[in-house]
């Protein structure tokens, strides 16, 4: 029986060469149709042996006339229809032999192809055009960059959305958004791109919703991708508006389902990218809202998003920190593959601890309302699961403080993240923090000279510590005062030459004032030289402001300054200059002379700041002969 069919395909083979090889059209036209009749998609030695009996020309001419830009013999208006059909059936079936597809003359038929598709998306062989545009472009670099040149994108945006959900076709345009994925992040990234990717996404984050296959995973890998490259940025803003409000619950419908069942950590991995970029979108709040899987009936919390993104979170910090500093501490350094594997875990945790810090200022904001969107007992599951993440954090600095390193950018990031929570959390590990808060503040990231921004990241906390008598003890005990000076002296800089970051400055005055007003209660450094640094920088900051809170501010950190020193001493210390006492004086004088009668709204918003100053100045008016003057002039 095998043998019969093998010898009745052999006959109709050689029938169908014979056509193909003849003169006429009439005879290669009849041979196509047999070729369509019985030549199996997987028959790849047929499939090469008919291709070269009929030539690429004869399939190119057949294919301009279904298009109506050429003639084949005998051809006409009424047949063109099924020439166009007949050349895309037989050009899908070619391409999957390698060797044609990968050929200059399939990748020349790309936009011919797509012009087919642009015409009319019910096309009978639509899916033939699928199957040809992802064989050849999947077989060589040139045909991606065909595809991705003739509007392969474009065509896909404006196709897919009509695609039934999860059937081939849908499968081969997908893999067709992988292809050109990476020519995207090659080539110039336009504003037409934006818009088209971003309707590719909210079709595919439907079928990461619902369908329960492999190409489940297919469109994580997508969409994961998309929201890892170097154009994410750019796409948040086209995503913000795509008129498909549903496509970002659907991506946390597909989230939650993949983090609550038992797959590979890489794609765990891959739906926390897709958590961290949707909260980067949509905001914190996106973590909460109405779960719908399929084949699940009863309701899901709409917490349970927020769980499961928070402990998937804090077990990826606890393995990615303990795999680092292995490396780092532990493992052989001679290896050049190490250096780029704690690269990529670095680039990893800093995922989570995004996700971690997005979470903190969720449940912070939350708090600060009323009829929270979580109960109570979600409330503690996720401050219980903050506090076990930020303990790991902390472990991680002990152990790097322990091997005297302080420079690396896991290392900030590790500071900033404790920051955020200890600002929501001041008495949070109040004992590791006791005997961590100087190596803290000594942190620097790779592309620093000296500490600054792990400064600016614990500044809120540290304003709050120092509120209490402990906390001002601690800051002086650890010399944490000198890094915060030297911090509000860099922002005051950094303010003179256009970068504002008055929420910074005002913190770190605030922590200052706090350190300086409970001097008396505490053993206060004797290093007051310090802060003659800063009275310099302080009066360069309000030296051409008219804002009244940055002057009394700044004057009433001066006013406290003066306590330590009298005005010789500061002539006569390197770098001071009789030209920044001029300018304190002015300082001074501008600042008390808004007290009195018929003060401003502005001035009697700051009373407490003129009452510190105008204390002040009774105390040392004495000690400085020049601010007196200018006082009294």
């Amino acid at each position: 029986m095998a043998q019969s069919q093998q010898e009745e395909q052999s006959v109709s083979l050689q029938d169908c060469l014979k056509l193909l090889k003849g003169e006429r059209d009439e005879q290669r036209l009849a041979g196509l149709l047999l070729v369509t009749k019985f030549c199996k998609g997987d028959d790849l030695v047929s499939l090469r042996t008919i291709y070269d009996a009929v030539g690429p020309r004869f399939l190119d001419r057949l294919l301009r006339t279904g298009l109506g830009k050429g003639v084949v013999s005998s051809g006409n208006g009424e047949n063109r229809d099924a020439y166009l059909q007949l050349s895309v059936t037989v050009l899908s079936a070619f391409v999957r032999v390698n060797e044609i597809a990968s050929s200059q003359e399939m990748v020349s038929k790309i936009p011919m192809i797509i012009e087919v598709m642009s015409k009319e998306s019910g096309l009978p062989v639509l899916e033939e055009c699928y199957e040809f545009l992802y064989l050849v472009s999947a077989a060589s670099e040139d045909g991606v960059t065909a595809l991705y040149e003739s509007g392969g994108l474009k065509l896909l945006a404006s196709q897919m959305s009509t695609l039934p959900d999860g059937t081939h076709l849908m499968e081969l345009a997908m893999k067709l958004v992988q292809l050109m994925l990476r020519k995207l992040s090659l080539g110039i990234m336009k504003n037409d791109h934006l818009s088209e990717l971003s309707i590719i996404v909210a079709v595919i984050a439907r079928q990461f919703a619902l369908l329960q296959n492999a190409l489940k995973f297919e469109a994580l890998h997508i969409l994961s991708a998309i929201f890892s490259s170097d154009y994410s940025t750019s796409l948040h803003d086209a995503c913000r508006v795509i008129p498909n409000e549903n496509w970002a619950n659907h991506v946390r419908d597909g989230v939650a389902a993949i983090l609550q069942n038992r797959v590979a950590p890489a794609e765990k991995f891959e739906a926390l990218i897709l958590a961290e970029s949707m909260v980067s979108i949509m905001g914190e709040g996106w973590l909460i809202g109405q779960i719908n899987l399929p084949n699940v009936e009863d309701p899901i919390p709409a917490d349970r998003c927020l769980l499961l993104v928070l402990e998937s979170s804090r077990v990826e910090v606890a393995v990615l920190l303990n795999e680092i500093a292995y490396s780092k501490y532990e493992a052989s350094n001679s290896s050049s593959s190490s250096a780029e594997s704690i690269n990529s875990k670095q680039q990893k945790v800093t995922i989570a601890f995004s996700l971690v810090e997005k979470i903190i200022k969720l449940i912070s904001n939350l708090g600060e309302t009323e009829g929270s969107l979580i109960d109570e007992g979600t409330f503690t599951k996720v401050i219980k699961g903050l506090n076990e993440t930020i303990g790991v954090v902390l472990e991680y600095l002990e152990d790097a403080k322990e091997h005297g390193q302080k420079r690396g950018n896991d290392l900030l990031a590790s500071v900033r993240l404790v920051g955020s929570y200890l600002a929501e959390a001041p008495v949070a590990c109040e004992e590791k923090i006791k005997e961590l808060l100087g190596y803290m503040l000594s942190v620097e990231g790779e592309d620093e000279s000296r500490p600054f921004y792990s400064v600016c990241f614990l500044l809120p906390m540290l304003c709050q510590m120092t509120m209490k008598i402990e906390g001002c003890k601690l800051l002086a005990s650890s010399g944490g005062y000198k890094a915060v000076v030297d911090c509000l002296v860099k922002l005051i800089e950094q303010n003179r030459h256009g970068v504002e970051d008055n929420g910074c400055i005002f913190l770190a005055c605030d922590t200052i004032m706090n350190f300086l007003l409970k001097r008396e209660q505490f053993r206060f450094p004797e290093d007051e030289s310090t802060f003659f640094i800063l009275l310099k920088a302080l009066a360069l900051w309000t030296e051409n402001t008219n804002d009244l809170s940055v002057i009394m501010m700044a004057s009433s950190i001066c006013a406290l300054v003066f306590d330590l020193t009298s005005e010789d001493a500061l002539l006569n210390h390197p770098g001071f200059s009789s030209t920044s006492l001029d300018s304190l004086s002015r300082l001074i004088a501008r600042s008390l002379a808004s007290w009195g009668q018929g003060m401003s709204g502005s001035a009697e918003a700051e009373m407490d700041l003129l009452e510190i100053i105008t204390a002040g100045y009774s105390r040392w008016a004495n000690r400085f002969p020049q601010i007196r003057r200018a006082v009294e002039r």
